[in-house]
């Protein structure tokens, strides 16, 4: 399923063969939480940002519309018109997310609703049974996502309650892809390591759940409070033991630099909402560093967002022209930046693919870091 097509040092090239299609990778994934990315962009919009896998969630489309009503209308790639793969998230990160309406058990965790407050429950299996009636390409375990910094007795007791759930997971994702009426029954699993920054920890969790021959392999649980010095240091010490032959994710980065800093350190997928939620408030990302189009500099600047970028936004409309729609709260400027923002990282994923390709990862990594991380003055 996975083909790792070359390596530069440990950053890697590779493809991961699914039933939705190939993915390239290193691979960044647009999140659209609630089967839609916010900023109002339908699957066309995705196309022609590039994007190659689109992300859900199996919490928020468990409250709305339902996972049933989901299933019934023949899964999440019918009911959004998206033929390329999707991932969906566990719904794991709300156990952490949500700290103040669950209650983790043994057996699962109890929830209540952030949208009415109705009591739910979901553990391992129930998180399987609801990502099989999405009908995801690949579904993400479930696991518990810890806040740091957290006590070392916890992290502990924590990572082992989610290797057994990951066995869980497994056991019951079998039973639904072996039924009649399961809609994808080649859906993937991926495991998540755990255990806080504590690196001993980690590697001894990444040992057990690379014993259980997944189809690929996520870190977990870090841009939560860390340093990002400290996430490096974790990625680094657990890189070595997860299995060369399968997908390894890093969930929930990152911007441009965290994500070249991982693709460094040997990670293949991404995601962020960070990007479009940037982009919805204003801030903008471009080939000289980050900007902010509300600024009133931009009151007059017929130019695009981004001189070097060929996105929709950038080939049609000014910085005038974006920052009045801004001002005036017009929907189409968030739009119109989303669309920008996903673009530029989507490419970025290009370049960093190609530079891969072509032997050059260490010098595009350098170049990149001196631009991308930069304010436009």
């Amino acid at each position: 399923m996975f083909k790792l097509i070359k390596k530069e040092n440990k950053a890697r090239r590779g493809e991961f063969h699914t039933v939705h299609g190939v993915i390239q990778t290193p691979v960044f994934m647009n999140v659209g939480t609630a089967a839609a990315i916010k900023g109002a962009l339908d699957t066309f919009d995705l196309k022609n940002i590039k994007c190659q896998v689109e992300l859900s969630n199996t919490y928020h489309i468990h409250l709305r519309p339902g996972d049933e009503v989901v299933k019934t209308m023949g899964g999440l790639h019918k009911f959004m018109n998206w033929d390329k793969p999707i991932l969906t998230d566990s719904g794991g990160f709300q156990v952490f997310s949500l700290a103040k309406l669950r209650n983790i058990k043994e057996e699962g965790v109890y929830f209540s609703s952030h949208i009415d407050g109705r009591k739910i429950f979901m553990g391992p299996e129930e998180s399987m049974r609801i990502q099989s009636n999405l009908a995801s390409t690949i579904a993400m375990a479930f696991d518990e996502c810890i806040e740091n910094p957290c006590e070392k007795e916890y992290a502990l007791h924590s990572a082992k309650r989610t290797v057994r759930w990951l066995k869980r997971c497994k056991d019951e994702l079998s039973r639904l892809n072996s039924l009649d009426d399961t809609i994808n029954k080649n859906q993937m699993l991926f495991g998540i390591n755990q255990g806080g920054t504590y690196e001993d920890i980690r590697i001894e969790h990444m040992k057990e759940i690379a014993e259980l021959d997944l189809d690929g392999y996520a870190i977990g649980g870090l841009a939560v409070g860390e340093t990002t010095e400290d996430m490096y240091r974790i990625i680094e010490a657990v890189e070595p033991f997860m299995p060369e032959n399968k997908p390894r994710y890093l969930m929930g980065v990152g911007t441009p630099l965290n994500i070249l800093e991982a693709v460094e350190r040997g990670v293949d997928f991404f995601d962020c909402v960070m990007p479009s939620r940037n982009a919805r408030h204003g801030t903008i990302f471009t080939h000289s560093g980050i900007l902010n189009i509300l600024n009133k500099k931009y009151e007059t600047d017929d130019s695009p967002l981004d001189s070097e970028c060929d996105c929709h936004t950038c080939r049609n409309f000014s910085k005038a022209y974006l920052r009045h729609l801004f001002k005036a709260k017009e929907m189409l400027g968030m739009r119109l930046a989303v669309i920008h923002n996903l673009y530029f990282y989507n490419t970025l994923m290009e370049d960093i693919r190609n530079s891969l390709d072509n032997g050059t990862f260490n010098e595009f990594k350098r170049d990149c870091v001196l631009k991308y991380g930069q304010r436009v003055k």
